[in-house]
Protein backbone atom coordinates (compact mmCIF):
# COMPACT_ATOMS: atom_id res chain seq x y z
CA UNK A 1 0.00 0.00 0.00
CA UNK A 2 1.23 3.50 -0.84
CA UNK A 3 2.89 5.34 2.09
CA UNK A 4 0.71 8.43 1.51
CA UNK A 5 -2.48 6.39 1.73
CA UNK A 6 -1.34 4.77 4.97
CA UNK A 7 -0.52 8.20 6.49
CA UNK A 8 -3.96 9.46 5.45
CA UNK A 9 -5.76 6.47 6.93
CA UNK A 10 -3.86 6.74 10.22
CA UNK A 11 -4.55 10.50 10.41
CA UNK A 12 -8.26 9.94 9.72
CA UNK A 13 -8.44 7.20 12.35
CA UNK A 14 -6.75 9.36 15.01
CA UNK A 15 -8.90 12.40 14.12
CA UNK A 16 -12.08 10.31 14.16
CA UNK A 17 -11.21 8.80 17.55
CA UNK A 18 -10.72 12.29 19.01
CA UNK A 19 -13.86 13.71 17.33
CA UNK A 20 -16.03 10.79 18.37
CA UNK A 21 -14.77 10.93 21.95
CA UNK A 22 -15.50 14.66 22.13
CA UNK A 23 -19.00 14.04 20.73
CA UNK A 24 -19.63 11.31 23.31
CA UNK A 25 -18.56 13.49 26.24
CA UNK A 26 -20.59 16.45 24.99
CA UNK A 27 -23.68 14.25 24.71
CA UNK A 28 -23.14 12.91 28.23
CA UNK A 29 -22.81 16.47 29.52
CA UNK A 30 -26.01 17.70 27.81
CA UNK A 31 -28.14 14.55 28.15
CA UNK A 32 -30.23 15.89 31.02
CA UNK A 33 -31.62 18.82 29.00
CA UNK A 34 -34.26 16.63 27.30
CA UNK A 35 -33.59 18.49 24.05
CA UNK A 36 -30.86 17.31 21.66
CA UNK A 37 -28.72 20.38 22.36
CA UNK A 38 -25.56 18.25 22.32
CA UNK A 39 -26.15 17.15 18.74
CA UNK A 40 -27.00 20.70 17.73
CA UNK A 41 -23.75 22.00 19.27
CA UNK A 42 -21.77 19.20 17.64
CA UNK A 43 -23.16 19.76 14.17
CA UNK A 44 -23.01 23.57 14.28
CA UNK A 45 -19.55 23.56 15.88
CA UNK A 46 -18.31 20.94 13.44
CA UNK A 47 -19.70 22.95 10.51
CA UNK A 48 -17.93 26.06 11.78
CA UNK A 49 -14.65 24.19 12.27
CA UNK A 50 -14.80 22.45 8.89
CA UNK A 51 -15.63 25.75 7.18
CA UNK A 52 -12.72 27.42 8.98
CA UNK A 53 -10.31 24.63 8.05
CA UNK A 54 -11.47 24.72 4.42
CA UNK A 55 -10.87 28.48 4.22
CA UNK A 56 -7.54 28.19 6.03
CA UNK A 57 -6.40 25.37 3.75
CA UNK A 58 -7.13 27.46 0.66
CA UNK A 59 -4.46 29.90 1.81
CA UNK A 60 -2.17 27.78 3.98
CA UNK A 61 -1.84 24.54 2.03
CA UNK A 62 -1.08 21.70 4.46
CA UNK A 63 0.16 18.19 3.93
CA UNK A 64 -2.64 15.88 2.77
CA UNK A 65 -2.63 13.79 5.95
CA UNK A 66 -3.23 16.91 8.06
CA UNK A 67 -6.11 17.98 5.86
CA UNK A 68 -7.87 14.62 5.91
CA UNK A 69 -7.07 13.98 9.57
CA UNK A 70 -8.72 17.21 10.67
CA UNK A 71 -11.49 17.39 8.05
CA UNK A 72 -12.59 13.82 7.44
CA UNK A 73 -11.39 12.42 10.76
CA UNK A 74 -11.92 15.02 13.48
CA UNK A 75 -14.88 16.92 11.98
CA UNK A 76 -16.43 13.75 10.56
CA UNK A 77 -16.14 11.98 13.91
CA UNK A 78 -17.47 14.97 15.85
CA UNK A 79 -20.53 15.69 13.70
CA UNK A 80 -23.35 13.24 13.19
CA UNK A 81 -26.09 13.06 10.59
CA UNK A 82 -27.58 9.84 11.95
CA UNK A 83 -28.13 11.32 15.43
CA UNK A 84 -29.67 14.42 13.86
CA UNK A 85 -32.15 12.18 12.04
CA UNK A 86 -32.88 10.11 15.15
CA UNK A 87 -33.34 13.20 17.33
CA UNK A 88 -35.69 14.70 14.74
CA UNK A 89 -37.90 11.60 14.80
CA UNK A 90 -37.81 11.53 18.62
CA UNK A 91 -38.90 15.16 18.87
CA UNK A 92 -41.67 14.59 16.33
CA UNK A 93 -43.05 11.45 17.99
CA UNK A 94 -42.52 12.29 21.66
CA UNK A 95 -42.97 16.06 21.79
CA UNK A 96 -44.32 18.32 19.05
CA UNK A 97 -43.98 18.60 15.29
CA UNK A 98 -42.87 22.24 15.58
CA UNK A 99 -39.95 21.29 17.87
CA UNK A 100 -38.89 18.73 15.30
CA UNK A 101 -39.24 21.17 12.38
CA UNK A 102 -37.42 23.91 14.28
CA UNK A 103 -34.61 21.52 15.15
CA UNK A 104 -34.15 20.53 11.50
CA UNK A 105 -34.31 24.14 10.29
CA UNK A 106 -31.84 25.32 12.92
CA UNK A 107 -29.50 22.41 12.22
CA UNK A 108 -29.49 22.77 8.43
CA UNK A 109 -29.62 26.55 8.09
CA UNK A 110 -27.36 27.03 11.09
CA UNK A 111 -24.90 24.45 9.79
CA UNK A 112 -24.69 26.14 6.40
CA UNK A 113 -24.35 29.59 8.00
CA UNK A 114 -21.69 28.40 10.44
CA UNK A 115 -19.75 26.67 7.65
CA UNK A 116 -19.83 29.82 5.54
CA UNK A 117 -18.82 31.99 8.50
CA UNK A 118 -16.01 29.58 9.36
CA UNK A 119 -14.82 29.57 5.75
CA UNK A 120 -14.67 33.38 5.58
CA UNK A 121 -12.90 33.50 8.95
CA UNK A 122 -10.46 30.79 7.86
CA UNK A 123 -9.62 32.73 4.68
CA UNK A 124 -9.00 35.93 6.65
CA UNK A 125 -6.87 34.26 9.31
CA UNK A 126 -4.95 32.30 6.67
CA UNK A 127 -4.28 35.43 4.63
CA UNK A 128 -3.19 37.37 7.72
CA UNK A 129 -0.84 34.56 8.74
CA UNK A 130 0.56 34.33 5.22
CA UNK A 131 1.15 38.10 4.97
CA UNK A 132 2.92 38.10 8.35
CA UNK A 133 5.20 35.34 7.11
CA UNK A 134 6.03 37.30 3.94
CA UNK A 135 6.76 40.50 5.88
CA UNK A 136 9.16 38.70 8.20
CA UNK A 137 10.87 36.77 5.41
Amino acid sequence: MNETIVKNIVAIAIGAAIGTSLRYYLNLYTLTTGYPIGTLIENLGGSLLLGFLTGWFVIQIPREWIKVGLGVGLCGGFTTMSTLASDTVFLFLEHAWWLSAGYVALSVLGGISFALGGYVLGLKVGERKKSQGVERG
